[in-house]
């Protein structure tokens, strides 16, 4: 039986290998869980009405081994974060300023807003479709954008302008030289906060380099790129095929097997850390044997 007062327990389980989880016991209830980096030595309370700021979840992307220096595109839930000081704004300044001396990339896709009947996208207007964090984040000093009209990503920081470059060029989505591609050859890290692994468009990428049958449209949309000095650029595109994704989940236990897929947190979210190059390798090999893997056709007929 407990008396009245704080008790911290640590229990021995590990989290990525380098924290330790305590929990701070109020009169014999759980009142926050606290996250103890082995490497970083940070002390981070977890659970509701825990308020994260700029330094705990800079904290938090050390105390998941992840390198200052590193190419990192991140899927994101806001709301799966937590209570942040100072909001969204605070999240950005904590991811770019941990990752100054590499890459911080967002995906910034408009797939919803263009088409064939709204044709035209500009790359310093056009909203992405991807959550608050990336449209934020597109309009940072210094973030460049990609010209993809439907699937465009934006990045800040060591060579951001040579990253995005050239993705107008191409008439698919995912080419294998656009930045999704870059993303394999820089053996990016692909973080998703809060989020499931289905959001991957890295895959849909490597579902084009094949490429997979199906996975594109045929015939091409005649879209129009209004670039940063307003000139306007025709761009036929092809669009992906839907449904693929829902069955990308089926990789979560190939990546682990094959060290390509570990977990942490960042404030309250669980974050699924994807090595770019790992998982491209071992999808590629899938699809090359099974190259219907991820369609109802081939899964549905499995079950």
């Amino acid at each position: 039986m407990f008396c009245s007062g704080i008790f911290l327990v640590v229990l021995m389980k590990r989290f990525a290998n380098t924290s330790a989880v305590c929990y701070t016991i109020y009169e014999g209830s759980i009142f926050a869980v606290f996250e103890i980096s082995g490497e970083g030595g940070c002390l981070e309370p977890r659970g509701d009405g825990i308020m994260f700021t700029r330094e705990t979840l800079k904290c938090d992307l050390k105390s998941m081994g992840l390198l200052p220096e590193q190419t990192v595109l991140i899927h994101s839930s806001m709301r799966a974060i937590g209570e942040v000081s100072g909001g969204a704004d605070t999240v950005l300044d904590a991811i770019c300023e941990y990752f100054e001396p590499g890459l911080v990339v967002f995906p910034t896709l408009s797939f919803s807003y263009v088409n064939a009947e709204h044709p035209e996208f500009s790359v310093s207007e056009t909203p992405c479709c991807t959550g608050i964090l990336p449209e934020l984040f597109r309009r940072r000093p210094g973030v460049k954008r990609s010209h993809c009209p439907t699937h465009s990503l934006s990045a800040l920081g060591k060579d951001a302008a040579d990253f995005v470059s050239g993705h107008g060029n191409f008439d698919s989505p995912a080419h294998r030289n656009s930045p999704w591609g870059k993303l394999y050859d820089r053996s990016a890290v692909i973080l998703f906060v809060g989020t499931g692994i289905n959001c991957n468009t890295f895959i849909h990428g490597v579902e084009e380099w094949l490429p997979v049958p199906g996975m594109l449209t045929d015939s091409r949309q005649e879209l129009v790129i209004i670039d940063e000095n307003a000139a306007r650029i025709k761009r036929p595109m092809r669009r992906h095929l839907g449904g693929h994704s829902k069955w990308y989940h089926l990789m979560a236990s190939p990546f682990r097997e094959n060290n390509a897929l570990r977990e942490g947190m960042f404030g309250n979210a669980k974050v699924h850390i994807l090595d770019a190059r790992a998982a491209g390798d071992l999808v590629y090999q899938i699809l090359k044997r099974t190259p219907l893997f991820f369609t109802d056709e081939y899964q549905l007929c499995k079950a």
